[in-house]
């Protein structure tokens, strides 16, 4: 019982203040995507950090303040990454069957984003710190952020670029697919996992248990090949 008072007294202060407003624009988004019959566009990550971002500018609430109480939110990231093992295991058996072909796609995917990041930063002169930040954009976040400090990257401006990167992904990438025809869900789960990461596989897993299963595989596929060979080839091709 003084373990829980002492934890109920850290969270009377600001920390509650930080979560509420989190959960409540959550619970909020959740809702608004229900009235839009689930639409694609009515994402409900996006609306919730729409939600906060205006909130917290409204009420003139500076971020590192709003991080230090929602960073309990924040901490179950880690958790919830791990636990997308649990869909992928249940597909195991088409995993297996489809192993060869997933990781093909994976590779080139991720190989694509990562050129058409740094062919979009070239085309408009962007600084040499701004193209390595975009290079590994299609990765999931924390990935993301160490390759882009290894090669000479900002991990601020590349955890931006992949947070917005998964949020479109997951909004559009399904209307793409369905205009593409493609109905097979482990494909359409393979896509979105390796453009959207992590927000992108939510959104599969609310669809589809095969299409979340191999959305999960190519989010971690991914960001393995990426941390392996971008750095590498960077490092070359600097040279």
């Amino acid at each position: 019982m003084n373990d829980l008072a002492e934890i109920w007294v850290y969270l009377a202060r600001e920390p509650l203040a930080a979560l509420t407003a989190t959960l409540l624009a959550w619970l909020l988004a959740l809702r608004v995507h229900r009235w839009c019959g689930g639409h694609a566009l009515a994402n409900p990550v996006l609306i919730a950090v729409a939600l906060l971002a205006g909130g917290l500018l409204a009420a003139g609430v500076d971020y590192r303040d709003y991080f230090a109480g929602a960073q309990f939110v924040h901490f179950l990231l880690g958790p919830a990454t791990v636990a997308l093992a649990v869909p992928l295991y249940r597909q195991l058996a088409l995993v297996r069957r489809s192993a060869a072909a997933a990781i093909a796609s994976v590779v080139l995917g991720g190989a694509f984003a990562s050129l058409a990041g740094i062919a979009i930063a070239l085309a408009l002169g962007a600084a040499p710190e701004v193209t390595a930040s975009l290079a590994p954009r299609s990765v999931t976040t924390p990935v993301a952020m160490g390759i882009a400090e290894r090669i000479g990257g900002l991990p601020s401006l590349t955890a931006v670029v992949v947070i917005l990167g998964g949020i479109t992904g997951a909004a559009l990438g399904p209307l793409v697919l369905d205009l593409m025809r493609v109905r097979d869900w482990r494909a359409r789960g393979l896509a979105i996992g390796t453009a959207a990461h992590g927000i992108g596989t939510a959104r599969a897993l609310s669809v589809n248990a095969t299409a979340g299963a191999f959305s999960g595989l190519a989010m971690g596929l991914n960001a393995l090949a990426t941390a392996l060979l971008l750095p590498l080839l960077w490092a070359l091709f600097a040279e």
